[in-house]
C-alpha cells in the first residue's frame, strides 16, 4: 500500500490481516496486491466500506472503487475452489420471499423482483454484494453464514443491486 498515487512515496507490505493501519500511514492513495485476495476496509477494525482487491494494481482509489483515500484496515480471504450457494430474502430473519441463487447476478431487481435484501443465507462460497446493478457502487463481503438483517453485513440499506461470486479474476 503506497501513500502516493501510482506508487510514490512511502510505501507499507502486508502479508496478514491488520486491524489498524494508522501505525503504518494516515492514508492510501494506491495499492499493488501481488498475492492473494484481500478485503481492504475504509475503517479500523474492518468495519466502514469495503474494498475487494484482487490480484493487479489500483494506481488510486478510484481502481478500487473507493469513496476516499481512507484505508484503515485489511484482511486476506481464503482461496475457495467449492460451489457457490446462497438464498436471499425479502424481509428480515430469513422471511418473507426467497430465491437461492449459485450465480452472478447483475441486476438483482430484474431476478429476483425486489430491490431490497433483508436477510440472506450464504450456504456455500464467498460472494460480494454490490449497492447498484451491473457490480458497481458500495461492496459487501459475504462469508458463509446467516445475514438476519442488512446491518449484519455492514449495510444500513437493504437495497442491493447486483452480486457476484468472489473468485480469481473478479
Amino acid at each position: 500500500m503506497g501513500k502516493g498515487r501510482n506508487f510514490q512515496g512511502r510505501h507499507w507490505e502486508c502479508n496478514s490481516d491488520c486491524m489498524d493501519t494508522f501505525k503504518h500511514f494516515n492514508c492510501c492513495n494506491s495499492i499493488r496486491v501481488s498475492g492473494g485476495h484481500w478485503v481492504a476496509y475504509e475503517k479500523p477494525n474492518f468495519t466502514g466500506y469495503q474494498y475487494i482487491l484482487n490480484q493487479g494494481e489500483y494506481p488510486d482509489y478510484h481502481g478500487w472503487m473507493g469513496y476516499n483515500n481512507c484505508v484503515r484496515s485489511c484482511q486476506m480471504y481464503p482461496p475457495y475452489r467449492g460451489s457457490y450457494r446462497m438464498r436471499v430474502y425479502n424481509r428480515p430473519e430469513m422471511m418473507g420471499q426467497m430465491m437461492e441463487f449459485m450465480e452472478d447476478c447483475p441486476n438483482v431487481n430484474d431476478r429476483f423482483h425486489h430491490r431490497d435484501v433483508f436477510s440472506c443465507n450464504i450456504m456455500e462460497g464467498y460472494w460480494i454484494f454490490y449497492e447498484h446493478p451491473n457490480y458497481r457502487g458500495r461492496q459487501y463481503f459475504m462469508r458463509p453464514g446467516e445475514y438476519r438483517a442488512c446491518g449484519d453485513w455492514g449495510c444500513n440499506n437493504p437495497t442491493i443491486g447486483s452480486f457476484r461470486r468472489m473468485r480469481s479474476g473478479v
